[in-house]
């Protein structure tokens, strides 16, 4: 028995299924993983040479697979390697998750409802009809509305000298 490997890329092409006589469901995808290498000499990631897998998966995982991979899909596998044949490797393939590198996935239970796909924005704040008045005759340069507000409601002039004004100062109001 060969040792456990781990395995990562992007599926190349469909996914094929079979069945056996017996109702074995098995299914074949291939697999291309191009690592990136670090090239000291101009300073920069670069590809390097394509590794090619053919993965054959059975059972439930085979079933899944075929439901949920398709072209371009990034995956991790963990699977043994059985052969090397035709510039390729082939596993067998014991897990199967895919990559959230560049996606979002979601699981049947996650699945997200109709309300998802409508953008999403903050709501808005009711206003008062007198401060919407105040703040379409707002001057350029003058307070804001909420600051008169406050100041009405008694903070003091921050200008005047604490003994020409007797007005308390509320911190926090």
């Amino acid at each position: 028995m060969s040792p456990t490997t781990h395995v990562s890329g992007a599926v190349t092409g469909a996914v094929e299924i079979r069945f056996t006589d017996s109702g074995l469901t098995i299914c074949r995808f291939r697999l291309t993983d191009v690592p990136r290498q670090w090239d000291s000499a101009t300073r920069e990631w670069r590809d390097g040479a394509p590794i090619l897998y053919v993965c054959t998966a059975w059972g439930d995982l085979a079933r899944n697979a075929t439901e949920s991979l398709v072209d371009g899909s990034s995956v991790l596998i963990r699977g043994r390697v059985t052969g090397v044949k035709d510039d390729a490797i082939w596993l067998s393939v014991d897990d199967l998750g895919l990559s959230l590198r560049n996606r979002i996935a979601y699981t049947e239970a996650g699945l997200p409802g109709p309300e998802a796909a409508a953008p999403v924005s903050p709501p808005a704040m009711p206003q008062p009809a007198e401060q919407v008045a105040r703040a379409n005759t707002r001057q350029p340069g003058s307070p804001p509305g909420w600051w008169d507000d406050r100041r009405s409601s008694g903070w003091s002039d921050p200008g005047a000298s604490p003994a020409t004004d007797a007005s308390p100062v509320h911190a926090g109001a």
